[in-house]
């Protein structure tokens, strides 16, 4: 069956809405003084921080965003370096508190990509890569991969085997396609983003598995269509972004596009929910920057085909 792929335009579109709306609810990222009391929970804050900076640099490196969207993307970056980590220290502090958490690591690796610098940060990171037991945490076989990204962005020496990190993931192995539950499906995504650096080099995708997620990506993109779960859709999307060949589905990216809320927020799944803005966002900021991620990714690739 031919698939027709999207239009630069629509692909585009997805993508400075979600901008829009990221930017416009910038002041939701901000750490509260509840979170600076738990380390879990300065965590969990941290992490859309940090997917808000990848999402800013994959838009600066594809080269796909116009004038408008550079100076507001480049804001961004910079209301995050500086008012949100207050210049890194945010993470100097967190990685004082809990020396062996990758989190600063993984989260810093990304400001470190774009010439930002804390020297007490990386002497603090060093002296834990030293330790035995930096390798012999036990995590997830695509965390362990999302850890030794970081270190190849920061120019470290990686603290283990990269090709023996993919093989011990789900889509390393191989599996059985027909195993894809949710959390086995944002694994696979994950495994995929680390792999090519978030999408930089796609051509570190292994012949073995650049096959095997061509042959079931289109089935599984289309059973979570089909459950309208649009963030796990975007996610899917960009890892067809990051194929030899991708589809970039015209239909799929439709239903996708149509999803997107006037403001562009993307739900996680279904409608948008409604309520109170601080929870909205909450619920909201990742399935949004998921949207702007496979925008990105999406277009550069429709670009290159043009």
């Amino acid at each position: 069956m031919t698939v027709t792929a999207a239009s630069p335009a629509l692909l585009h579109g997805v993508g400075d809405r979600a901008l829009t709306w990221l930017d416009d609810h910038r002041e939701h990222f901000r750490l509260t003084p509840e979170d600076f009391r738990s380390g879990g929970a300065m965590v969990e804050r941290l992490k859309p921080i940090g997917e808000l900076a990848l999402n800013m640099q994959v838009l600066f490196r594809e080269g796909v965003a116009g004038s408008r969207q550079k100076a507001r993307a480049g804001q961004l970056l910079d209301f995050a370096w500086r008012e949100l980590l207050d210049g890194g220290n945010v993470l100097a502090r967190l990685q004082h508190d809990e020396p062996l958490s990758p989190v600063p690591l993984e989260v810093y690796a990304t400001f470190h990509e774009l010439g930002h610098r804390h020297p007490g940060l990386e002497a603090a990171v060093q002296v834990c890569r030293h330790t035995a037991t930096w390798n012999a945490l036990e995590m997830m076989p695509n965390r362990r991969l999302g850890v030794l990204n970081a270190e190849r962005k920061l120019g470290l020496t990686p603290s283990s085997d990269f090709g023996a990190a993919v093989a011990r993931t789900w889509l390393g192995q191989l599996a059985e396609p027909w195993t894809v539950q949710l959390h086995i499906a944002y694994d696979l995504t994950h495994t995929v983003f680390h792999l090519t650096n978030w999408g930089e080099a796609p051509e570190r995708i292994p012949p073995d598995i650049a096959d095997y997620l061509t042959r079931y990506l289109p089935a599984w993109t289309e059973d979570w269509a089909d459950l309208e779960h649009w963030d796990l859709l975007g996610e899917l999307l960009v890892v067809d972004a990051c194929l030899p060949r991708p589809t970039l589905d015209a239909a799929l990216w439709e239903r996708y596009a149509a999803a997107q809320s006037d403001s562009g927020a993307m739900p996680i799944q279904g409608r948008m929910p409604e309520g109170d803005p601080a929870r909205v966002f909450d619920l909201v900021h990742h399935p949004t920057l998921v949207a702007a991620f496979a925008s990105a990714m999406a277009t550069s690739r429709a670009l290159s085909a043009v």
